[in-house]
């Protein structure tokens, strides 16, 4: 059987077809309801957030949304957020401090949005701000990397007690395109960078960034979707119920060391 590299999982992760923030949500949750808007611009269509339950339990849910057609990968920029659509997570993250309401977030993007428009009403102040929230929510706080997690972007909502991966999603610093123009100035070479970065699932698990991975179907998630679902459900139950037993001081100081161990694996 052929090797699966980092760059075929990069590859994989990208599909257009490989579910999105939504299929999970209408698969794993129920009774969800979406929240629009960050109360102070706009509505960002590539931030889905809303209250849902998982098995009678209330959670917030906060994912990058992309599309599987050209027409909704437009409608949904690609998954690339603007900062009225990290605002609008912040917004949902306090609300669900405010009613003690456990937060799952889905990760999925290429990056922040780089545009002028986004830069202009301060993207990397909203994305900051997003880091210094969470790492002092006083609630439980788990990411679940579905597809591409790449840059600022993912880490906006990434901040999290705890971090679960499937196995062909990928989870960078940036894109091996833009590491590979960095380093070598020359995109081209982005296939052998990425052996280099330590993207996949496996890799991030060894290294102790990420907590769990989900393993997937050799055909394609598409094909054995229920089935990780169930899996990633019970995923989610065991660790809300968990975390959910630490008082709240101890929850936030086990996230600070969580990230000061990575700061230092780094």
């Amino acid at each position: 059987m052929k090797k699966i590299t980092a760059w075929d999982r990069v590859e994989i992760a990208r599909k257009a077809d490989r579910p999105k923030t939504l299929d999970y949500i209408n698969k794993i949750f129920t009774n969800f309801i979406e929240f629009h808007g960050d109360r102070a611009f706009g509505d960002d269509k590539s931030i889905i957030a809303g209250i849902a339950e998982l098995e009678g339990i209330p959670v917030t849910i906060i994912g990058e949304q992309k599309g599987k057609t050209a027409k909704e990968n437009i409608q949904r920029n690609f998954g690339m957020p603007n900062p009225e659509g990290y605002r609008k997570a912040l917004r949902l993250m306090k609300q669900a401090e405010k009613f003690k309401r456990p937060i799952i977030t889905f990760i999925d993007t290429p990056g922040a949005y780089p545009g002028m428009e986004a830069e202009e009403r301060g993207q990397g102040e909203a994305i900051a701000r997003n880091l210094f929230e969470m790492s002092k929510l006083k609630v439980p706080t788990i990411s679940v990397v579905i597809g591409e997690g790449s840059s600022g972007g993912a880490l906006a909502i990434g901040v999290t007690d705890k971090i679960i991966m499937l196995e062909n999603s990928i989870y960078s610093i940036l894109s091996p395109e833009g590491f590979a123009s960095i380093l070598y100035k020359d995109s081209s070479k982005s296939k052998e960078v990425a052996e280099k970065m330590k993207i996949t699932a496996k890799e991030l698990k060894k290294l102790g960034i990420i907590d769990e991975v989900i393993k997937e179907n050799e055909e394609g998630i598409q094909k054995d979707f229920e089935n990780i679902c169930n899996k990633l459900s019970n995923i989610l139950l065991k660790n809300i119920k968990t975390l959910s037993k630490l008082n709240t001081d101890d929850l936030v100081k086990l996230r600070f060391e969580k990230y000061r161990k990575i700061g230092g694996i780094l």
